[in-house]
C-alpha cells in the first residue's frame, strides 16, 4: 500500500534561480520513479528558500534515500491525508495555488475532530469570494496541516482564515 508523505526542504541559497528547482524537481521525480514511487506536487516558495514535496510511496525510507542521493535537504518528511480533493484531481494539476497556510495544530487534537471542524467551518470560505481554497494535506501524526489557495494577496487569505477560524503560523507565497 502506498502512503502520501510531505517533504519539506530548506535550501539555504542553494537553489538560486527557477531553472535550477525545475532540473532538482526532474531529478527527484526520475529516482523515484525508478522506486516505484510517484511525485504527486511540489509548490516552492518565491523566494525560492522552501520547497514542499508530496510523494506517494510504499515506504518512507526509500523517499528519504532517493532525496539523499540527489542531495535535497530534508527539514520534515511525514505521512500526509489528503483533504479537500481527491488524489487524482491533484495528480492533474490543473488548479492554480499562489499561497501556504501552515497551521500547527493543537494536541490533543484527533483527525476526526479536525475533519468534522473543517467540515463544519469551510462554508464560511463562501464569505472570501475572492480566495479559492484548493486542498490541505493533515499530518497524520496531527502536528501540523498545510492548506493550499489561490489568492489576489496575502490579506485575503488572511480574511478567509478568519473566516473558516482557523489560524496561520506560517503564511508563504508560492512561486
Amino acid at each position: 500500500m502506498t502512503t502520501l508523505y510531505l517533504v519539506e526542504s530548506v535550501f539555504n541559497g542553494t537553489i538560486t534561480d527557477k531553472a535550477s528547482f525545475e532540473q532538482k524537481v526532474e531529478a527527484v521525480r526520475d529516482e523515484i520513479g525508478t522506486q516505484g514511487a510517484g511525485l504527486i506536487e511540489v509548490q516552492v516558495a518565491k523566494d525560492l528558500s522552501r520547497a514542499f514535496f508530496i510523494i506517494e510511496a510504499e515506504e518512507r525510507t526509500l523517499v528519504n534515500e532517493s532525496l539523499r542521493k540527489l542531495e535535497v535537504p530534508v527539514t520534515l518528511i511525514k505521512p500526509v491525508r489528503l483533504v479537500g480533493t481527491e488524489l487524482e484531481e491533484v495528480k492533474k494539476q490543473a488548479e492554480t495555488v499562489n499561497y501556504l497556510v501552515e497551521w500547527n495544530l493543537p494536541e490533543n487534537l484527533t483527525m476526526d475532530a479536525y475533519l468534522e471542524r473543517k467540515s463544519k467551518n469551510s462554508v464560511h470560505y463562501d464569505e472570501v469570494p475572492e480566495v479559492k481554497f484548493s486542498r490541505t494535506y493533515v499530518c497524520e501524526d496531527m502536528t501540523k496541516c498545510l492548506c493550499f489557495y489561490d489568492s489576489p494577496d496575502e490579506s485575503t487569505v488572511k480574511k478567509a482564515r478568519e473566516a473558516v477560524m482557523a489560524p496561520i503560523d506560517t503564511l508563504t507565497e508560492l512561486s
